[in-house]
């Protein structure tokens, strides 16, 4: 199984053209399950049974894995199952008979429109830094880019001047995105005034850069918007993914198409896209119950 799982991530790596961190999530996923097998005696693909499976995400559960990875553990065996059988190494794909248990689907949680300003106006100050934090949460709110087409911008993909951005999004797909007049606002009072000082050698194609000069990383951003939640008083566990899901959100409890929504996301499957309409919609009911006399 080991050496099947080297074939498949390399399989991954020349023919789908995932991006790096993608490889490391299935890496690590597959990683944890091969090791589960070999601890059952399993080294086969043709060993592996529903009932086994299913043992392997009790295992998960156990070990208090947050739900959200189990089910991205479940993509990952899907992923890696129907490749055996598309090569050869299987006859049968147990995954494809398991459905993601309902605990599995969690809603993505998202931002009142609030807190979303407490969290853009955290960034007072007027140094490099304030101004570099105030332009990344303002762009990353009015465009929902994923933080990796964040931290990879580079200053010639933006056209100010028009209000549009380039994105390269998973795999490398290219798609532009416009942004509101606040973010372009922010966005050029940084490149005047803060980008000069953080490109220490003048070099650096990056648009978002550290104190060193280089290109800001998305441990660098997660750590920098963690800090800023705390300042804006926002004690709910927050990600750069959650600004994300509150530009979706936002947009459909606003009357926004759900095809413009999904091609600003960048999502191939418009199925992605629809479960921010069951966020909406779980929103409506609570309003429902807390305000109808008979709710």
């Amino acid at each position: 199984m080991d050496q099947k799982l080297d074939i498949f991530l390399n399989y991954l790596i020349v023919e789908k053209g995932l991006s790096a961190n993608t490889l490391d999530a299935y890496g690590r996923d597959l990683s944890r399950y091969v090791e589960f097998l070999r601890s059952r005696a399993v080294d086969c693909p043709e060993q592996v049974s529903i009932a086994l499976i299913r043992d392997f995400l009790d295992f998960l559960k156990k070990t208090g894995l947050a739900p959200s990875s189990r089910a991205r553990t479940l993509v990952s065996l899907r992923s890696f199952h129907r490749f055996l059988l598309a090569e050869g190494y299987a006859t049968d794909n147990p995954v494809s008979r398991i459905r993601a248990p309902r605990t599995l689907n969690l809603l993505p949680r998202s931002l009142s429109p609030e807190e979303v300003e407490c969290l853009l106006a955290a960034p007072a100050g007027r140094d490099c830094l304030d101004l570099r934090d105030r332009a990344m949460l303002e762009l990353l709110y009015a465009t929902g880019l994923r933080v990796s087409e964040l931290v990879g911008l580079r200053v010639s993909d933006l056209q100010l001047d028009v209000g549009y951005l380039t994105a390269f999004g998973k795999r490398r797909k290219q798609r532009i995105v416009p942004m509101g007049e606040a973010a372009r606002g922010e966005l050029t009072v940084y490149i005047a005034k803060a980008r000069p000082v953080l490109n220490k050698t003048g070099t650096s194609p990056m648009l978002f850069l550290n104190r060193s000069g280089n290109g800001l990383t998305r441990q660098g951003f997660w750590k920098m918007m963690k800090r800023r939640a705390r300042q804006a008083g926002i004690r709910a566990n927050i990600t750069p993914h959650t600004l994300r899901h509150s530009f979706a959100t936002h947009l459909l409890d606003n009357g926004a198409d759900l095809r413009a929504v999904q091609t600003m996301l960048g999502h191939v499957d418009i199925s992605t896209t629809q479960i921010y309409t069951h966020v909406t919609r779980e929103r409506l009911k609570k309003m429902h119950a807390q305000i109808h006399p008979r709710g």
